[in-house]
């Protein structure tokens, strides 16, 4: 599968699937990320950066 494309596997030369927590990512919901909040902060060094979930249940990350 393509990782890219925000799936949670990766599919290896020889067919099998490696998933997510293999390959050592955090997998969160947006549930739990935003709880029943519409927008969090994110503090990555100096920056701040927000992160809004939309009616449409998109997400937009601005500075």
């Amino acid at each position: 599968m393509d990782d890219e494309a925000g799936r949670h596997e990766q599919e290896r030369p020889d067919g099998t699937v490696k998933s997510a927590t293999q390959m050592g990512r955090r997998i969160l919901s947006a549930q739990e990320l935003f709880a029943d909040r519409q927008e969090i902060e994110i503090h990555l060094g100096d920056a701040v950066y927000r992160l809004r979930l939309t009616r449409a249940g998109k997400l937009i990350l601005t500075k």
